[in-house]
């Protein structure tokens, strides 16, 4: 990091118009070597979730060898420029996932309610919802006193309630992870444009007319503040100037992309559980909500982001990698040797897009590192085998250092038997992150190895 007389305080913005742009940390923002030292001792510390429904082909996941120099299985080989980045843990339990005396199906609403609460959910299908505070909102609770954002809630999959549920359960325990109380669950945002203005700003009024009007102005973010960006890079060094030029134009493309999406959406027929905003392909949706994750993160907007991948019981086709059949029938594959191919091409191809996140993260400079250094991102799910509805031995990984809290390169395998919670994970990773607590749903402890 280069030292400089001049000092921007972290959290500057630029403002115009009624916008507002969050810079990234730029080397201005650290006067002295004594602020040096204390970014140093007290990095920021961010956590992204990502989640994959339906639990994923589990032969194709677990690695053969425990500890160091394992293998990658096939569905993790997109990661292979990411084992030493990587903590997988084998043998975590989502135990409170399982049915209670009684209550018979509805293993899809359990997994996604219970797991990042650690609570076995209330069966029903009125307004009297019951699980437990997520672990992301714990996380948001402390951490959002520092951004603008407390957190961020996003999904692939419509916030509204389409499409089966699982029977007795309301669609809000299947369609989101985020409780922000017992009682509450918090939806997930699908739609680029209205991440993007929440980042970023627009209209306070979520009236449609009033979006419509504001995007026939054809104004740009950026243009809005146009003359205090040329006012600030006249006073910045060389590498400043490079690293606010780079995340200036990532703000622009993500921009275009939501126009051009919005622009097509408008020709074509659109669909009714995709408002205008989202992409009409897997691919490109994937990728600009994970680049607006990035840029989130970069500016410090936010430092807890939670993705849904889909929703549990998710409908949605890949006819772009050859599977046109829906994801929630084919993880009920009934050993049918055709069915397991399919699932195996969209559990990898998640893992391609996740690891595009990776790619950005990685690319991202944060400080003296990169933004995955200081990042701890958990890819996971609240069910193992999909046919059987097995919420046990889940699939669970940790990419990231973590602002050097988290020792990646390792294989780690719980005693199946034991059926150590997943929620002892997460009482981890809250004390990685600077939020301890004691207990968290149905853990029993933590998982210490994750630093060794």
């Amino acid at each position: 990091m280069i030292i400089t007389k001049m000092h921007l305080p972290r959290r500057t913005f630029l403002r115009g118009l009624g916008a507002s742009v969050a810079l990234p940390l730029l080397d201005s923002m650290v006067p002295a070597l004594t602020a040096v030292r204390l970014t140093a001792a007290q990095p920021v510390r961010r956590l992204g979730i990502v989640y994959v429904p339906n639990g994923v082909y589990m032969q194709h996941w677990t690695p053969a060898a425990d500890g160091r120099g394992f293998a990658l299985p096939s569905t993790m080989g997109p990661l292979a420029g990411y084992r030493d980045d990587m903590l997988v843990l084998t043998g975590l339990s989502n135990k409170m996932g399982d049915a209670w005396p009684g209550e018979g199906a509805g293993d899809h609403a359990r997994a996604a309610g219970a797991y990042l609460t650690g609570v076995h959910p209330k069966k029903t299908e009125g307004a009297d919802l019951r699980a437990g505070r997520s672990m992301d909102q714990i996380a948001a609770r402390a951490l959002g006193t520092e951004t603008q954002l407390a957190s961020l809630e996003l999904s692939l999959e419509s916030r509204e309630s389409v499409g089966s549920c699982d029977p007795g359960y309301a669609c809000a325990y299947a369609n989101t992870l985020c409780w922000s109380s017992p009682t509450t669950p918090l939806p997930m945002e699908n739609n680029p444009r209205v991440v993007f203005e929440r980042l970023f700003g627009g209209n306070e009024s979520t009236d449609p007319e009033a979006w419509r009007a504001r995007r026939e102005e054809d104004r740009s973010i950026l243009d809005a503040v146009g003359d205090k960006v040329l006012r600030l890079q006249g006073n910045l060094g060389q590498r400043d100037r490079r690293k606010l030029d780079e995340y200036l134009e990532a703000i622009r493309d993500a921009e275009r992309r939501i126009q051009m999406a919005e622009s097509q959406s408008e020709r074509e027929l659109p669909v009714v559980d995709q408002p205008a905003g989202v992409p009409s392909t897997f691919e490109a949706h994937a990728k600009i909500m994970y680049d607006l994750q990035l840029l989130a993160f970069q500016a410090d907007l936010t430092r807890v982001i939670t993705f849904m991948v889909g929703h549990e019981t998710s409908q949605r086709a890949y006819p772009e990698i050859g599977v046109p059949d829906a994801h929630h029938p084919l993880s009920h594959h009934g050993g049918n040797a055709e069915k397991i191919e399919k699932l195996i091409k969209v559990n990898r191809y998640h893992v391609e897009m996740f690891t595009y996140y990776l790619d950005r993260l990685r690319a991202t400079q944060d400080g003296d590192g990169s933004l995955l250094d200081q990042t701890m991102v958990l890819y996971g799910s609240g069910m193992s085998d999909g046919n059987g509805h097995l919420h046990h031995d889940l699939p669970t990984m940790i990419v990231g250092k973590g602002a050097g809290t988290i020792q990646g390169g390792r294989h780690i395998r719980y005693p199946r038997e034991h059926e150590t919670p997943v929620a002892n994970l997460f009482v981890s990773m809250l004390d990685k992150l600077g939020v301890p607590v004691e207990t968290l749903g149905d853990s029993t402890g933590s998982l210490e190895p994750l630093s060794l």
